[in-house]
């Protein structure tokens, strides 16, 4: 079975009420979604994700409580009409883990991992148009090293786009791992490729920009006394987060609960190593 990333800090965040209605907002393969949904009566637990094939997954990890679960296909950018489709006005809760699906980094073929060969797709809903391979190969040098730098982090963007423009066209996901070591040379534990892949990811499925419509649009979905709860894996994700809910704060809209970031207990990251990044925040209505 699936285990969430920080579950008993982000279930005790969002202080489930037994008759509540909560929304998962990255449902993911269903971990945080099943635990809530284990905590209603007569409440209900809204599942979104953009990914048809994770949804499928997550029905079939929470199928013993599918009588509280709304299962719901949509990115963040088209939450609001996807609650008012199902007649939600106002949520008790919402929680966004931010994190990418374990089903999306161990299957090859999505393209999501260098740890196996693979087509370079990174798509997380197979209905986009974009690609992986499409920004790797038709993306003119410059802007591919600004993406990597911006998106990824990535000091060494340049060379990094140089010597991907050199060896296109880049064929798979190994390929393009081997070209960024040739030219980036390890330094710490991180595999030099891997901040080059999270840029593509963020770009293929405009993360930025969908984590924008989630925070612009989450304090209106959510009632008074209501949580919102997120966690995020990057300093980039984090650092929006933050400053949405200190903005929201001095605008009296929200109480924010979380006056330090809370990080995973040493046991977790020790059991869960793809915990030790994560950070969680949380903010209460007004």
């Amino acid at each position: 079975m699936h285990t969430p990333v920080m579950a008993v800090e982000a279930i005790e965040a969002l202080a489930v009420r037994p008759d509540g209605v909560y929304g998962d907002v990255t449902t993911g393969l269903g971990g945080h979604t099943r635990l809530i949904a284990e905590r209603l009566t007569t409440g209900l637990v809204v599942a979104c994700d953009r990914d048809p094939e994770s949804l499928e997954q997550a029905r079939r990890n929470a199928a013993d409580c599918a009588d509280r679960i709304r299962f719901v296909e949509t990115r963040f950018s088209g939450l609001s009409a996807a609650l008012h489709g199902l007649g939600i006005g106002k949520l008790d809760g919402l929680l966004a883990d931010l994190g990418t699906s374990r089903y999306q980094l161990t299957d090859s073929e999505r393209g999501f991992s260098f740890s196996a060969d693979g087509p370079l797709d990174m798509r997380m809903s197979r209905a986009q148009t974009l690609t992986a391979a499409d920004v790797v190969n038709f993306t003119a040098e410059k802007a591919l090293a600004d993406l990597l730098y911006r998106c990824g982090q990535e000091r060494r963007g340049r060379q990094i786009a140089r010597a991907i423009v050199r060896a296109r066209p880049i064929r798979s996901t190994r390929h393009l791992a081997q070209v960024v070591e040739s030219a980036a040379r390890r330094t710490g534990r991180l595999h030099p490729a891997t901040k080059t892949f999270m840029a593509l990811r963020l770009t293929v499925n405009e993360e930025q920009e969908e984590l924008d419509a989630l925070l612009e649009q989450a304090p209106g979905l959510v009632r008074a006394g209501g949580r919102l709860v997120v966690i995020s894996f990057m300093s980039l994700e984090d650092g929006k987060v933050k400053r949405a809910f200190q903005g929201l704060a001095r605008g009296g809209r929200v109480k924010i609960l979380t006056k330090h970031v809370v990080k995973p207990s040493a046991g977790e990251v020790e059991s869960n190593p793809a915990s030790r990044s994560a950070r969680l925040r949380v903010a209460e209505l007004l």
